[in-house]
């Protein structure tokens, strides 16, 4: 079970909002966690804890039997969970970065609380990456691909982008808050990155608008297509897409990493299972 604690080797500011703790252990030296869009869960300690309170492994290595008792514990207690992007990975140093985007306006929720105090020295609970667990992202799959992120799937984005083959065609429509939050995206690809600025449902609407801009300049061939970003707005750009542009859905990789007004803790909508059942089908067939 990829279940291990990681101590903060690092942190340092790439922007004003955003932000990469460097996370090291013994068991990430060697691994193989290259791959675009890694995923892993963090499990952040509650308010008075030095740690977060996990159970240990299952012995047999049951995902599902470690998750109940990790629902068990009493919610007091129990750390808050949420899923982020391994932007790199050192096996020689035996770390991993993760980039935290510092929500401005009041939002700060507990992972955001955490990473502006985090210090060398700070332990989280970490989950993965894991590729029994994870979708394949081949972002070479297509003649062309079209990356599109706000600034919570940015990190995101740059691996993907950073896989992308030598030469190979790509558009990537990124929003962030404004021109101080732009990072370079280096790849082996042939990469246009269209720049939107601004924030909450405005900004979200900007995005949607300039992917409908960016369509009429389109490279040709059959485009690979990777979405991510408020689970709203990942659909909009996946029904204009499909639907408007008719691109095969098979060709489409979306994830909603986010929801407005709702957190990881809170059930998923309709709109949401809907869209996991969507995804699996797509894994499996």
């Amino acid at each position: 079970m990829p279940l291990r604690r990681v101590r903060v080797r690092d942190v340092r500011p790439l922007t004003p909002r955003m932000t990469r703790v460097t996370l090291g252990d013994p068991s990430l030296a060697g691994a193989a966690l290259a791959r675009p869009d890694a995923q892993v869960k963090l499990f952040f300690p509650r308010r008075g804890q030095t740690e977060p309170v996990l159970p240990a492994p299952d012995r047999d290595g049951d995902v599902m039997r470690w998750y109940a008792a990790y629902a068990a514990i009493p919610e007091e207690r129990r750390p808050w969970m949420r899923s982020y992007t391994v932007r790199a990975h050192d096996p020689a140093a035996g770390t991993v970065d993760i980039d935290f985007l510092l929500h401005g306006g009041g939002e700060d929720g507990p992972a955001t609380r955490w990473a502006r105090r985090a210090r060398p020295g700070d332990v989280l609970g970490m989950f993965g990456p894991s590729d029994h667990f994870a979708a394949p992202v081949d972002p070479g799959a297509g003649d062309w691909a079209l990356l599109v992120a706000d600034a919570c799937a940015l990190p995101a984005l740059a691996t993907v982008a950073g896989a992308l083959p030598p030469g190979r065609p790509a558009v990537a429509v990124v929003l962030v808050a404004d021109a101080a939050e732009r990072q370079p995206l280096p790849t082996a690809g042939d990469l246009r990155v269209r720049w939107v600025y601004g924030e909450g449902a405005a900004g979200e609407e900007s995005l949607i608008a300039a992917v409908r801009a960016e369509a009429g300049r389109f490279p040709a061939g059959a485009p690979y297509v990777w979405l991510a970003g408020e689970a709203g707005t990942v659909r909009a750009l996946r029904r204009h897409l499909v639907e408007e542009r008719g691109i095969d859905r098979r060709a489409v990789d979306f994830a909603g990493y986010w929801r407005r007004r709702l957190t990881q803790d809170d059930a998923p909508t309709p709109e949401d299972l809907a869209e996991a059942r969507e995804r699996l089908a797509m894994r499996e067939g």
